[in-house]
């Protein structure tokens, strides 16, 4: 080891390979979710999200700690629409959560934050004080995230081909039907167990994955 280098404690390696995914939790966006899984774990980052977060505990705090916790954060700002559920109510935990991770980076903590939205050109509208940042668009579908994580993480050490991208996101599908005894994926024990799924597939389908460990 040359002088004067620390050995990187565990901790820190985690921090620098934890990625927060800040997504809609419903049914309708699964496909998606699965995607952002399957996709970041094939790039050697290891998903965090809110359902990880104990019902009991402060929420923001907590939101707050685990994006600290986290090199990388991915915002999808696709539901800009009114939940039509009474009280029909706009959702702002999103874009909320992605000015947390904004408000961490500008204040110096070493954290990026990437932008996702359904549809090119929404977010000057929906959004205007991001002008000037180009979200990543993945057309409302799962092989779209894939692709959107593919040009959001061209810098990122591992490189995996848009191929294995597929073919972690179809494992991580099966891995539901054969593994997961549930019907709803946004929960914390649901979540835990597709991210283990989806870094088996991504070790077993890509080498440099293996050899980091």
């Amino acid at each position: 080891m040359p002088r004067g280098r620390r050995p990187r404690s565990r901790a820190a390696r985690l921090a620098r390979d934890n990625a927060f995914v800040n997504v809609p939790y419903d049914r309708r966006y699964g496909a998606m979710y699965l995607a952002f899984i399957a996709g970041l774990s094939a790039f050697g980052l290891i998903p965090r999200a809110t359902v990880e977060i104990p019902g009991s505990a402060r929420r923001l705090d907590r939101i707050v700690g685990l994006l600290r916790r986290c090199r990388y954060s991915f915002h999808d700002l696709c539901r800009v629409g009114v939940d039509r559920r009474p009280p029909p109510t706009p959702r702002f935990n999103m874009p909320f959560e992605l000015g947390l991770a904004v408000a961490l980076e500008k204040g110096g903590y070493p954290h990026e934050w990437f932008v996702f939205e359904e549809r090119p050109h929404r977010i000057s509208k929906s959004l205007s004080d991001l002008n000037g940042t180009d979200p990543y668009i993945h057309g409302g579908r799962p092989e779209g995230v894939l692709t959107a994580l593919a040009n959001a993480l061209v810098r990122i050490r591992h490189r995996p081909t848009v191929a294995q991208l597929r073919v972690i996101y179809e494992d991580l599908r099966a891995a539901i039907k054969r593994d997961l005894h549930t019907t709803n994926l946004f929960e914390a024990r649901a979540f835990k167990e597709l991210v283990v799924a989806a870094r088996i597939s991504a070790e077993n389908r890509i080498p440099s994955l293996r050899r980091r460990r």
